[in-house]
């Protein structure tokens, strides 16, 4: 029997192409080919042969999210983009930086840390890594995550726990999921620091929008289209960053309040002070525990250490000040890994003993009610989940772990979601804009399930947006060649 014509072709364009093998599956859909081009041009002639052999395309970075989102509806070339791996320009002087997307966090971090430079992102872990399973991680790309820190370190707020869960993360896979992590508070997320892409698109064309300019903004904004679109419309070769100076210190004040009033009013206080605090985390591990709320300051020794007293004494009786990052600082929902009850052994292949993780995005000032949705959903569904996240960002994670029952994961995000439809997260201040149609007032979209959960599950929850989300993908990918099937509404 002759060579495959598929495959030979692939390999024409692209020399580092393969059939696939088990540890190239995509949420447990296993491809065909696997591919890994070296060059933009090398990913310009292998997605035009996919094209002419109708394969349907789903991007990889380091691999460490590819448990995020559903499952490719069609799967049959995996295009690895570590080999991408070049920081093709750092303009210290401008702060601004060029890499391609496959750059791995660690290799970023090295190249910026040499002048005192950092990309400010520290996106959260993916679930095996907060159960410890950080192998999951280690080929992540700067496709993927989009956190640096200085040689041999971690990036301000990491932990070492946490090394493995970002080091290996990549550019262009931070970008295709839009992961943010604490310090998204002061910086934003990876939409807010990008200033130019370059994309391949399904059928082989090479795109480019912005430039090396902070203020640049001409041509069309490609960056905040392919930011979170988990890849489905296009495949992104290179990125362009505007950077931050490193901040010398940095010091932790941390508090456990009572409930989720007096977390808020933490929070609350901490955010609306000036005192410019990088960072405001809190963490429930259980329902019956106290709500542990951390604020981070940065800048030069001196003033942080004064902003740090500051703070404490705004936070009141309790505040304390460490140097180093509470354990749980940066994970969405410490203690994923064991909160839940029910079966186990329902984990996707590779993704070590993760959980249902969902992610609520909600206004910040919405925190107390927010809370007692999570738990009156949970409650009524049997579970007792870890919370956690960026609550002045209005973003916080709920965890049930591998041991919940699937279909009481189920239940509660569709109890979750039906308090928010209600309208029980609505904090709008009076001054927000009327919206044409029905608000958004919060959201719920699943992160990671296991796969039985995950069937039972709509993983991203209504979309107000979808029929022009589905028009943009009708013009990127005519032929729903790229990943499809794994973004909302089925895109």
């Amino acid at each position: 029997m002759g060579a495959d014509p598929a495959l030979a072709a692939l390999a024409t364009a692209c020399p580092a192409a393969r059939p696939a093998q088990p540890g190239d599956a995509v949420a447990g859909v296993l491809p065909r080919f696997a591919a890994s081009p070296a060059t933009v041009a090398e990913a310009s002639e292998l997605l035009r042969a996919a094209a002419a052999h109708d394969l349907a395309v789903v991007p990889r970075g380091g691999g460490s999210k590819l448990g995020w989102g559903a499952p490719p509806r069609r799967c049959d070339l995996v295009v690895d983009t570590t080999a991408l791996d070049q920081v093709l320009e750092h303009a210290a002087g401008d702060l601004v930086v060029r890499a391609q997307a496959g750059v791995s966090l660690a290799r970023l971090g090295e190249v910026l840390a040499g002048a005192g430079q950092q990309l400010a992102l520290d996106p959260p872990p993916c679930p095996a890594a907060a159960n410890g399973a950080g192998s999951a991680w280690r080929g992540a790309t700067a496709g993927g995550t989009l956190a640096t820190g200085p040689t041999g370190t971690l990036a301000t707020g990491a932990t070492p726990s946490a090394a493995a869960a970002w080091r290996g993360a990549t550019i262009g896979g931070t970008l295709a999921t839009g992961a943010a992590g604490p310090r998204r508070l002061r910086y934003g997320t990876p939409r807010d620091l990008l200033i130019g892409i370059t994309v391949v698109r399904a059928d082989g064309t090479v795109a480019r929008s912005g430039g090396k300019v902070v203020k640049n903004v001409a041509g069309y904004d490609l960056g905040k289209l392919f930011t979170g679109s988990f890849g489905t419309l296009g495949l992104i070769v290179e990125a362009v960053f505007r950077l931050h100076p490193r901040p010398a210190s940095a010091a932790y004040v941390t508090v456990d309040c009572d409930g989720p009033d007096e977390a808020y009013w933490a929070v609350a206080a901490a955010a609306g002070s000036e005192l410019a605090p990088s960072a405001i985390e809190l963490d429930r591990p259980a329902r019956d525990q106290p709500v542990r709320v951390a604020v981070l300051v940065e800048g030069d020794p001196d003033g942080t250490a004064e902003r740090a007293g500051l703070t404490r004494t705004l936070l009141g009786k309790g505040a304390a000040t460490q140097q180093s990052a509470p354990a749980w600082w940066g994970w969405p929902a410490n203690g994923n890994g064991r909160s839940g009850t029910g079966r186990s052994g329902d984990q996707d292949p590779g993704a070590g003993q993760a959980g249902t993780l969902i992610r609520l995005g909600f206004w910040a000032a919405g925190l107390p009610q927010i809370l007692r949705a999570v738990d009156a959903a949970a409650l009524a569904a049997g579970l007792d989940p870890a919370v956690g996240g960026s609550a002045a960002a209005g973003v916080i994670y709920a965890a049930a772990g591998p041991a919940a029952d699937p279909a009481a994961a189920a239940a509660f995000v569709s109890g979750l979601r039906e308090a928010l439809a209600r309208g029980d997260g609505d904090a709008r201040p009076a001054s927000a804009p009327v919206p044409d149609g029905p608000p958004v007032l919060a959201s719920a979209v699943v992160v990671h399930a296991p796969p039985r959960a995950r069937d039972l599950i709509d993983l991203w929850g209504p979309v107000p947006s979808l029929s022009l989300m589905r028009a943009v993908k009708d013009q990127f990918d005519p032929g729903h060649r790229m990943a499809p099937g794994r973004f909302a509404g089925g895109i």
